[in-house]
């Protein structure tokens, strides 16, 4: 018996890093997944790696609400409900001080990161007619600063309190919202943020936010993936309102 047979989970950001190890693991567990995204080969790669009959997958911008929609109606049309959703879509943006932050760009990262999550609780949470569980991902930026990043920052904040929002409203539905928040795993994203801060691409010998984590090393997808499988399963049935570390440790010693 798996942990979630029976089940149909929606993935936004399916086709990176956390999202595609969340998928893979949920199908392990006897779930059925809808991976969204906006790279359509990716998707349909981790689709294939899955199999079909358990994965399908549907292109989207997660801030845009027709969108949205599509993507819920296109769960509901391939698998009749939804069970599990993980608004896990992302982006970075730049690392740059406020006075010189773009504002456009400022605005992109609050579109994709909190607009994304509100219009996905939006149209989900009714969708949810025999109950269910939300699994935000925030980040360890949602509960400190990082200098540099304040729009990623901003939104992984605000992503808490839509968190803490939903979950008091969606207890009379017996939905669970809750969110994880890792430090940095080893992902696309993470590669990104090393460049920006000057470090070599590809160069794994000098990893600096890894030696500021208790446990002296990034985390790997999967690892996230387990904790966001136990919050979306009855292993967490009394669970909602949640914050939830998986950070080495980067939490315990700082405000």
């Amino acid at each position: 018996m798996g942990k979630l047979d029976g089940k149909v989970a929606i993935i936004t950001g399916g086709s990176g890093g956390i999202g595609s190890a969340a998928a893979r693991l949920f199908a392990a567990e006897g779930g059925r997944v809808m991976l969204v995204d906006l790279d359509a080969q990716a998707l349909q790669g981790v689709v294939a790696d899955i199999g079909p009959d358990q994965a399908a997958c549907t292109t989207a911008d997660v801030s845009d609400s027709a969108q949205t929609q599509a993507y819920v109606a296109a769960t509901l049309e391939r698998f009749g409900q939804v069970d599990v959703a993980l608004l896990n879509a992302g982006i970075e943006g730049k690392i740059t001080p406020i006075a010189d932050y773009d504002e456009e760009l400022f605005d992109k990262v609050l579109a994709v990161n909190v607009r994304g999550t509100f219009l996905g609780l939006k149209y989900i949470m009714p969708a949810m007619d025999r109950g269910g569980s939300i699994v935000i991902t925030s980040s360890t930026a949602g509960i400190r600063a990082v200098g540099g990043m304040s729009a990623y920052v901003t939104s992984k904040h605000a992503v808490i309190g839509l968190m803490r929002t939903a979950a008091l409203e969606g207890a009379a539905m017996d939905i669970r919202v809750n969110t994880v928040n890792p430090s940095p795993i080893d992902t696309r994203m993470m590669t990104s943020i090393e460049e920006q801060r000057g470090l070599p691409a590809g160069d794994r010998s000098n990893r600096p936010m890894a030696q500021h984590t208790p446990l002296k090393r990034y985390g790997e997808p999967d690892e996230v993936a387990r904790l966001m499988l136990f919050l979306s399963c009855a292993d967490s049935s009394f669970c909602t309102g949640g914050v939830y570390m998986v950070d080495g440790g980067v939490s315990a010693g700082r405000v």
